[in-house]
């Protein structure tokens, strides 16, 4: 069988080569602010009340709301951080995590190819933090990408998110950059005004996925989807079968929203399929007719892409019929 990434490797290679640069983009420069050292180091609440003003955005990231006062989170997070065992979980995400160069490494390529195709973009300040799964594990806005590191421990922590199996899977480090990618798609991936269709739906994450492919082309489909390699290569023999499924059903066009849910949204299977047939089948649905539109319209430039909102003239345009990719 032919390799399951060789319709995408193929498309990004046409998809990149249309970019009209012939130089690479040049790397933005990333550093990292690394804000767990200055919590672990506040001697008392009134220290961590100062973080939380000095840092506005904090308050977005623990999802408070304006009318919440700081002190109803400054109590327990000082709790948190005077811990031993969350000290000693802190000391170990700090020796895993090293100087977080992979991490700044691939936002900084991947920053120069978002500036190479959206000149307005101004690489955000990139801030980590440790405070015992208080706040989200990531809060992505223009101007500040705050990482939960305690989240992303990987299945060897000593402490994890209290989260289903299938969701702890992408709770790793190699899967930070491509949520913070897609995150930050979601500014330049334009809906249509009142499509509420699951069609619709499937396009926006299809394109979201293939904006992170086209800035980070190195990083496997797996990482910034979350299915396992095994689901992937499910999926993509099975591709037929999943696309008379949605046809058979007339459900391009489904507006009701429980029904949508079913096939959009997260969940450890898709049973109505098969039992096999991983969660969010519709986004990945969705992936392959922007990759087969992109074959067919090779010169299309990520920009125009993502400014797109016509999604039945992308489905027809891909010619996509539920078919792998030829030889």
């Amino acid at each position: 069988m032919k390799s399951i990434f060789f319709s995408i490797l193929a498309s990004a290679a046409l998809f990149m080569a249309s970019s009209g640069c012939d130089t690479p983009p040049k790397e933005i420069p990333v550093t990292v602010r690394r804000l767990e050292n200055e919590l672990f180091a506040a001697k008392n609440p009134d220290e961590i009340a100062g973080l939380l003003k000095k840092n506005p955005y904090l308050r977005a990231y623990f999802g408070l709301d304006k009318s919440i006062p700081d002190s109803l989170i400054v109590n327990q997070l000082y709790a948190n951080i005077t811990n031993p065992d969350l000290q000693k979980f802190n000391k170990d995400l700090q020796t895993q995590f090293g100087d977080l160069a992979p991490i700044k490494t691939q936002l900084q390529q991947a920053f120069g190819e978002i500036q190479a195709n959206f000149p307005d973009f101004k690489a955000p300040q990139i801030v980590t933090t440790v405070t015992g799964f208080m706040g989200s594990d990531l809060y992505v806005s223009d101007s500040v990408i705050v990482i939960g590191l305690d989240y992303f421990g990987g299945p060897k922590a000593k402490y994890r998110p209290q989260l289903f199996d299938y969701q702890l899977r992408r709770y790793q480090q190699e899967y930070i950059v491509p949520a913070v990618l897609f995150f930050i798609s979601e500014k330049y991936n334009k809906v249509p005004d009142n499509d509420q269709t699951l069609l619709a739906d499937m396009m926006w994450y299809g394109k979201g996925f293939e904006f992170v492919k086209h800035v980070a082309p190195e990083t496997p489909d797996s990482l910034i989807i979350g299915y396992s390699q095994e689901q992937l290569e499910d999926v993509y023999a099975s591709q037929e079968d999943i696309w008379a499924y949605f046809l058979d059903r007339k459900l391009l066009y489904q507006t009701r929203d429980a029904e949508k849910d079913r096939f959009i949204s997260e969940r450890p299977a898709t049973p109505e399929i098969s039992q096999y047939c991983p969660g969010g089948i519709g986004r990945w649905v969705g992936w392959r007719i922007i990759n087969r539109y992109l074959t067919e319209n090779p010169s299309t430039k990520l920009s125009d892409l993502m400014a797109n909102t016509n999604v039945r003239q992308l489905l027809e345009q891909s010619k996509y019929k539920g078919q792998k990719e030829e030889e």
